[in-house]
């Protein structure tokens, strides 16, 4: 799969995802630190990856402009250690495959995982 992953997460999860297999990188890495939410999903959309954020605007973003991706995993719930992303993220790439993943929101939450199924209306 590919992601791309957001500023409220570490570098360090990109780099994870990387040793999994995945193509990932992080906006930081790329120049989009400073880059509004639209800026990051028209990236996402081009390069065909799935976002990884802890930024509750994505969903919102993604509704109102009634997208069918790019997929979204959205870390939901307050501050997570770096272990704890780790976790949620081998729970996700466990559950879903890449197709869903990427036609989803997937929200991580503590005790379970909810899955949206992308367009919105």
């Amino acid at each position: 799969m590919k992601f791309l992953v957001d500023m409220p997460l570490s570098p360090a999860t990109a780099a994870w995802l990387r040793g999994q297999g995945h193509d990932a990188v992080h906006v930081g890495d790329i120049g989009l630190h400073d880059a509004e939410d639209a800026i990051i999903l028209r990236r996402a959309q081009d390069e065909q990856r799935i976002v990884v954020t802890a930024d509750l605007d994505y969903p919102r973003l993604l509704a109102l402009s009634r997208a069918e991706g790019p997929g979204l995993i959205l870390f939901r719930g307050g501050d997570y250690s770096e272990a704890e992303v780790v976790e949620g993220l081998s729970r996700v790439l466990r559950s879903v495959t890449a197709e869903e993943a990427s036609e989803s929101i997937l929200v991580i939450e503590r005790t379970r995982i909810r899955r949206r199924r992308l367009r919105i209306v």
